[in-house]
């Protein structure tokens, strides 16, 4: 399996197999957080040892991912990290939607958007979070997770 673990809670990487789903249950991974448009579950898998929250969206510089989904995928990783779970967020090649997911999740966390970014890349360096508009889109929910934050 070819993913990334970016901190001790947080994995990044391509849609995973039905064998695959194993393997991250046992490196702890209690959260998937699928960003892919399609293909809910691998073929093969009907009910995976893990939670699998599938929040549908595209990669496209014209379509940006809905920052209510970011939020949702964002506010239950944290949850899941409270109680001792680890996260795997992925889409299809693990390259710019689940690195945005990923992202959200460092912000969420303390860290900020360009820390997030350099880590991403440098613990996954097939990911391309300096794409205008993966990048864009981090920075765009840093925002407004820390107004959120502010006005809570």
């Amino acid at each position: 399996m070819n993913f990334s673990q970016i901190t001790p809670d947080l994995f990044i990487g391509p849609m995973p197999s039905a064998d695959d789903y194993d393997h991250l249950h046992a490196l702890g991974v209690r959260l998937v957080l699928n960003m892919r448009f399609a293909n809910k579950l691998p073929a093969g898998l009907s009910q995976p040892p893990i939670e699998v929250l599938w929040l549908r969206t595209f990669d496209s510089p014209l379509t940006p991912m809905p920052l209510k989904t970011i939020l949702r995928g964002t506010q239950r990783a944290l949850e899941v990290i409270r109680e001792g779970g680890k996260i795997y967020s992925h889409c299809a090649k693990g390259r710019h939607r689940s690195v945005v997911m990923g992202a959200a999740i460092l912000i969420a966390q303390g860290q900020a958007p360009e820390a997030a970014i350099h880590l991403i890349k440098e613990k996954r360096p097939v990911s391309d979070p300096h794409m205008f508009y993966v990048k864009k889109r981090i920075f765009t929910f840093a925002e407004h997770w820390h107004k959120q934050l502010a006005g809570a």
